[in-house]
């Protein structure tokens, strides 16, 4: 099912520092509006900063992956952070959500078929969701 797919897609998505990187650079070229939210942070290629919080941000959808049943609690604590102290504006989610699909379909062509496409965009609408709840 769902969750099969989408674990075989992040096992095969590791070494994390494969994909921290690309999803960042493609949201800030595609999305410049984005960069505002990191005023504090190089954002030149190789930044360690970004390889950091694209660290956290690959951490944090393998820890919904493993909690597919309860995505809710698993991100709770993001949620909070994004709407109460960070105040991200929640669009954000959803463009970050395509700069990783675009990434794992060009890191893995021949692994990201239209199954594997359609459980990654389910599920991150999903974790698009979760981490908007605290905005209503």
């Amino acid at each position: 099912g769902g969750q099969a797919v989408l674990s075989s897609g992040y096992r095969k998505s590791h070494p994390e520092r494969s994909l921290t990187r690309p999803p960042a650079r493609r949201l800030f070229s595609c999305y410049p509006q984005a960069k505002t939210y990191f005023p504090h942070f190089d954002l030149h290629t190789g930044s360690a900063q970004l390889r950091a919080h694209g660290s956290r941000v690959v951490a944090a959808v393998g820890d919904a992956v493993k909690s597919i049943d309860n995505v809710t609690s698993a991100l709770s604590k993001l949620s909070e952070l994004h709407a109460y102290v960070l105040r991200v504006d929640p669009v954000n989610f959803k463009f970050l959500s395509h700069c990783l699909l675009v990434t794992l379909a060009s890191h893995f062509p021949a692994d990201f078929t239209a199954d594997v496409h359609a459980a990654w965009d389910k599920f991150l609408s999903i974790v698009s969701g979760v981490l908007t709840e605290k905005y209503r």
